[in-house]
C-alpha cells in the first residue's frame, strides 16, 4: 500500500500482557465469568421497579434511577477487566422474570449506565438493537447481517464496549465467537511480517451496513494502533472490501486482500477463537478495541415467541474507566468510539473538499478515532 502519515516508523513487536489470550486456554477457565448472586438478582428487580415508579424514560435513565447498592461493585470489576484485562466478561444470571422485552431493555440500559455512555448503533439513532431474524419478505430490502440467521465473520463494532444480553438462544447454532486482537496481530506478525506492517497503515472503510444508500459514511484508519501493551483494532471485512473498491487508490489490491484473508483465517482458527453458547440471562460484555467477535449460522424455532433473541448495546467508555496509562501521555489512550452518527445530525460541509461526481472524499481518522460521519 502507499505510504501514509499513519504508517508505523518503529519495528513491530508482539503484544504481551492480559489482552493477549487464546481461546483453548480461556475455555478451560472461568475467571472471566461473573455469576449474579440471589441478592444481586433482587437488586435488579428493585432497580426495574424504581425506574417504573419514577417513570424514567430509557433514553434519560441514570444510575440514580437504577440503583445497585452492591452489584455496582461487580460492574466496577467488569469495567476493569474490559479496560485493563483480557477485554471481555460474561455476566451470568439475569433472572428469567426480567427477560421480557420491556424488562430486558431496562436491565441492559440500566447496567450499561455503570459502564459507559450508550451511543447510536444505526443512522436512525437506535441505542438498543434487537438481534433476531427479521424474516424479510421476498422482494424486501436486505436486512443487516445481525437481523438474519447467517454467519457473521469476525469484526469489531464502532463502540468502546459491546453488550449482548441473551433472552433466548437458537434451536441450534448461533454460537458467539471471540478472538483476541493481540493474538491475531501476533499470529500475522509471525506468519507474514511483510503484511504485519500493513496493519498500522491506513485503510478505507465504507459506510456502515445500516446506512441508507443515499447517505455515505467513509473512514480512513489504521487497522491497529498501539497503546502501551494493548492494541486498539478496527476491522470489518465487508466495509473494507467496499472501501477499497471505492477509494480510487493505485495500490496493489492483492496486498490488502491477502492481509484481510489472513486476519479472517487467524481469528477463526481453533488455536485463537473462543466459542460461547449464550443462554437466557447471559450478558456478554467486550471491549471492541482488544476483542473481535463473530457469530455462527443458526437454525431457529418456528414459533415467534421461541425464536433466538438478543439485545445489543453499544457504549462509549468514560475517561475514568480507560486504561491507566496517562503517565505515557494522551497518545497512549485509545480515542473514544462513539457509535454511528444519526442522520439528523447536521455537520458543516467544506465546499473545497468536494470532488465532481464523487462527493466528499473519505475522512481521515485520528489514528484511533472510531466515529463514522456522514460525508
Amino acid at each position: 500500500m502507499a505510504e501514509t502519515p499513519d504508517a508505523t516508523t518503529v519495528p513491530i513487536a508482539p503484544f504481551t500482557g492480559p489482552a493477549l489470550w487464546h481461546g483453548p486456554a480461556m475455555a478451560g477457565r472461568d475467571d472471566w465469568v461473573l455469576t449474579l448472586s440471589a441478592g444481586h438478582q433482587e437488586e435488579l428487580r428493585t432497580a426495574v421497579r424504581t425506574v417504573r415508579r419514577r417513570a424514567a424514560p430509557l433514553l434519560r435513565m441514570t444510575v440514580l434511577d437504577f440503583p445497585l447498592p452492591t452489584l455496582s461493585a461487580v460492574l466496577g470489576r467488569a469495567a476493569t477487566a474490559l479496560a485493563r484485562g483480557r477485554g471481555f466478561v460474561l455476566l451470568r444470571g439475569v433472572p428469567s422474570d426480567l427477560l421480557g422485552e420491556a424488562e430486558a431493555a431496562t436491565v441492559l440500559r440500566g447496567l450499561g449506565q455503570y459502564l459507559g455512555r450508550p451511543v447510536s448503533q444505526t443512522p436512525d439513532g437506535r441505542t438498543l438493537c434487537h438481534v433476531r431474524d427479521a424474516d424479510a419478505a421476498p422482494g424486501a430490502a436486505v436486512p443487516p447481517a445481525y437481523r438474519t440467521r447467517a454467519a457473521i465473520p469476525f469484526h469489531t463494532a464502532e463502540s468502546d464496549v459491546l453488550g449482548l444480553l441473551c433472552l433466548r438462544p437458537a434451536r441450534s447454532g448461533g454460537r458467539t465467537l471471540l478472538a483476541s486482537a493481540a493474538a491475531v496481530h501476533n499470529a500475522v506478525l509471525g506468519a507474514r511480517p511483510d503484511l504485519a506492517e500493513q496493519l498500522y497503515r491506513c485503510h478505507h472503510f465504507d459506510r456502515h451496513e445500516d446506512q441508507e444508500s443515499g447517505e455515505e459514511t467513509a473512514l480512513i484508519s489504521p487497522l491497529i494502533t498501539r497503546h502501551g501493551d494493548r492494541p486498539s483494532m478496527r476491522y470489518d471485512r465487508a466495509r473494507l472490501d467496499h472501501g477499497f473498491r471505492d477509494s480510487e487508490r493505485d495500490d496493489v489490491p492483492d496486498v490488502a486482500g491477502e492481509l484481510y484473508a489472513l486476519i479472517d483465517t487467524t481469528a477463526a482458527s481453533p488455536a485463537v477463537r473462543l466459542e460461547l453458547d449464550l443462554g437466557p440471562g447471559d450478558l456478554l460484555l467486550l471491549d471492541n478495541h482488544v476483542v473481535l467477535h463473530a457469530r455462527s449460522a443458526y437454525d431457529d424455532f418456528d414459533a415467534p415467541q421461541d425464536k433466538r433473541h438478543l439485545l445489543r448495546l453499544w457504549l462509549a467508555r468514560p475517561d475514568d474507566t480507560a486504561p491507566d496509562e496517562r503517565g505515557a501521555g494522551a497518545a497512549e489512550l485509545p480515542a473514544t468510539r462513539a457509535g454511528v452518527v444519526p442522520r439528523d445530525v447536521i455537520r458543516p460541509r467544506d465546499p473545497g473538499m468536494a470532488r465532481p461526481g464523487r462527493g466528499r472524499p473519505p475522512r481521515r481518522a485520528h489514528p484511533d478515532e472510531t466515529r463514522t460521519h456522514p460525508s
